[in-house]
């Protein structure tokens, strides 16, 4: 599965009654709760990957990535807008990159 077919999915299942759906329910909650639950998610992957539990970090960084899209999906942010941003970080190393951020 891509990123971009799992955002498909989040699109269908935030058109579902929340009652019927952890997605639409989540996003029925509002951008804070979703932004929320990513944070917990991330959080919980950090503790795995110090834990070095590969198993459990590769459960928790799918959990990250779904709620990071169902985020993204509740500010009205397309994932396409996320990887034309990075696109156009591909022409520059990483550390110019992040130095012209900090300007």
């Amino acid at each position: 599965m891509t990123l971009e077919e799992l955002a498909r999915i989040i699109d269908a299942r935030a058109e579902a009654a929340p009652d019927e759906s952890w997605t639409a329910k989540l996003l029925a909650k509002g951008p804070e709760k979703c932004a929320e639950k990513f944070g917990e998610e991330a959080i919980e992957a950090i503790i795995e990957a110090a834990r070095g539990d590969r198993a459990r970090l590769t459960s928790e960084a799918a959990d990250v990535l779904f709620h990071f899209l169902v985020m993204l999906k509740s500010q009205g942010v397309p994932l396409a807008d996320v990887m034309a941003e990075l696109e156009t970080r591909q022409s520059r190393s990483g550390l110019a990159e992040k130095a012209a951020r900090e300007h």
